[in-house]
């Protein structure tokens, strides 16, 4: 026989096991939590501390016909989508300074520089890769973290286990906000970019000025001098729209979690 307080244990580990599904799918897709130098364990080990006491606070409970079945499949993608669309909108504002930075790069000279970023893995311009770890920074000075696993958590009231599905408004609410992305991206790069357009400009007119003069030997380091000058100046203005867009998508989060889109 099996002892009275082993019988249900195949069940609650399945309601554990889906329980993590919501918070694991945000965190593999948002910022800091899916970065690859992140252990996949560790991931594990989060999704579970945030899910079962979530889903305890509602009482969850599976299907009637298993979870093996099309009720327990529906069950298991509406989690994943909730979660990923959670993690998703926060990784949207980190691209913003990705894309300030790409602006920056090409407007200094420095397209041709880049890093890989350990978030990613992927290869992306210097500046970019600056101002993504200051939005990192940004993003933890502030409990983002916290408050994105609060949210997580809240959400389980509003969008019980099972019944976690996106309206298509919440979908179209996601797809206009990745406009963030571009506008605060272009936004942040908007005062260093101007100014260098400037100096390249006048660079310009002084070379129509002398032909002699080799624009390339000059150009290029005059350039790279007053960018690195003019991004030391506005970085406090930078850093608060950076801020701005962490607190929308922190927001955007909250507004998806909380079923009110």
């Amino acid at each position: 026989m099996i002892p009275a307080g082993f019988q249900n244990v195949e069940g609650q580990l399945l309601i554990w096991m889906v329980a993590m599904l919501r918070p694991g799918a945000a965190f593999l897709a948002a910022p800091m939590f899916g970065a690859n130098a992140v252990p996949v364990q560790l991931r594990l080990v989060l999704a579970l501390a945030v899910g079962i006491p979530s889903a305890a606070m509602v009482n969850m409970t599976l299907p009637a016909a298993g979870i093996i079945s099309l009720p327990g499949f529906f069950m298991i993608v509406s989690e994943v989508m909730a979660g990923l669309a959670m993690g998703f909108v926060i990784q949207i504002a980190f691209g913003s300074a990705l894309v300030a930075g790409e602006a920056i790069s090409n407007a200094m000279g420095l397209g041709f520089a880049s890093m890989a970023d350990p978030a990613s893995g992927q290869s992306s311009p210097a500046i970019g890769q600056f101002l993504s770890m200051l939005t990192m920074f940004l993003f933890l000075a502030a409990d983002g973290h916290l408050a994105l696993i609060a949210t997580i958590a809240e959400s389980y009231r509003a969008l019980p286990p099972g019944e976690a599905w996106l309206s298509f408004s919440a979908v179209g609410g996601i797809v206009k906000f990745g406009s963030l992305a571009f506008s605060a991206g272009l936004s942040i790069a908007l005062p260093v970019g101007f100014a260098l357009v400037l100096v390249q400009l006048i660079m310009a007119m002084i070379a129509r000025s002398a032909p002699t003069l080799n624009l390339f030997a000059v150009g290029m380091p005059a350039a790279l001098l007053a960018g690195i000058l003019l991004m030391g100046v506005s970085l406090p203005i930078m850093a608060d729209m950076l801020s701005n867009a962490l607190r929308m998508a922190l927001d955007q989060a909250q507004i998806i979690g909380g079923g009110r889109v």
